[in-house]
């Protein structure tokens, strides 16, 4: 059935049934894979996407090993991309921050720097705001702040097991694939869900893991530049179950006003959410604060999303947020397992 599995990944002949799956995630776990079995699946699914109900299957195995969150987190939205295209600073992680400082409730989930030299973890690490290590954790962060940083938790344990199986090759090197479906295979009861995609080929797959989803808005949006997040100087496209959304492009800029800083990210990133970068690099975060207000039910126009942005980036409550969270490691709150 292993062999099956591997051929029939390779051949894209028909389907792999949830039983494959699960034949194959319990060799990983038990150590009864064959040496570069996990580099060939994992170099096979990046290859190209599998059919949908190859990746239903999968996903389906994936979830049935894991607890159940035991937790909701209602009238909150994750915003999540699905790494590569062009290196920008952390426009969505920024973006969180705006939102939950405009009083939308805000959780997300990231990952280690893919095609960036930092990733949204990377950064937080950096800035010395605490990752939540739980659900419980989310919940007192979103109950304290308004916004929560997820750990790796959230992820299957599979998704190290195999990385730790293709050693010393890198996931980010033969497992795009994970990043790819990356911001679905993280377990976030959420009820809206932002995801920006950089490689508009995958856009059929994200949709089919989207459906899989019925309690949970989710926005798949791109653009031509192929950023994985809102670009205000270009049209974006927002796909959404019921209908797609056009957001026209609005004040000029270039992709060399969102390029990462030299050095340590913190600064640049700090000076974004005082409201000090650049006219365009400001704008495209309050666009993306302005889409999660709006996915969250904060607003439901655009236009004063986007001014509402804008002010808490202005006005210095965005600021001032990312500095009560970068304490709270000298608090009781979030501070166990942290310190």
């Amino acid at each position: 059935m292993d062999d099956d599995l591997l051929t029939a990944l390779v051949s894209r002949q028909r389907p792999i049934d949830h039983a494959s799956w699960r034949t194959f995630f319990n060799r990983l776990v038990s150590r009864k894979l064959r040496r570069g079995e996990a580099a060939a699946v994992l170099t096979s699914l990046s290859t190209a996407m599998p059919d949908e109900r190859t990746l239903g299957s999968m996903m389906d195995c994936l979830d049935e090993r894991r607890p159940d969150p035991e937790v909701r987190f209602p009238a909150t939205v994750n915003i999540v991309g699905t790494g590569g295209g062009p290196r920008t600073f952390n426009v969505s992680t920024a973006a969180a921050m705006v939102a939950a400082a405009m009083g939308a409730r805000v959780v997300k989930t990231g990952s280690k720097g893919f095609t960036s030299r930092y990733g949204s973890l990377d950064l937080l690490g950096r800035l010395g705001v605490p990752l939540t290590k739980s659900y419980q954790e989310t919940a007192e962060s979103l109950e304290r702040f308004g916004v929560a940083f997820a750990g790796t938790f959230v992820y299957p344990a599979e998704i190290g097991l195999l990385a730790k199986e293709i050693l010393p090759l890198e996931l980010r090197t033969v497992g795009r694939f994970v990043n790819a479906i990356g911001p679905f295979l993280a377990s976030m009861p959420v009820s809206a869900q932002l995801t920006g995609v950089s490689d508009t080929a995958v856009l059929p797959s994200l949709r089919s893991l989207a459906r899989r989803l019925p309690d949970r808005r989710v926005w798949l949006c791109h653009n031509e530049l192929g950023v994985d997040e809102l670009i205000g100087f270009v049209s974006n496209t927002i796909i959404r179950a019921d209908s797609d959304l056009t957001l026209a492009a609005t004040p000029p800029g270039t992709l060399a006003d969102l390029t990462p800083a030299v050095g340590d990210p913190v600064d640049q990133f700090l000076s974004v959410l005082a409201g000090q970068a650049s006219d365009t690099a400001l704008a495209t975060v309050s666009l993306n604060a302005a889409a999660l207000a709006v996915l969250n039910g904060l607003h439901t126009e655009w236009a004063p999303a986007i001014a509402h942005a804008r002010a808490a980036m202005g006005d210095g409550t965005a600021f001032d947020l990312v500095n009560r969270m970068r304490t709270a490691r000298s608090t009781n709150l979030l501070a166990a397992g942290h310190g």
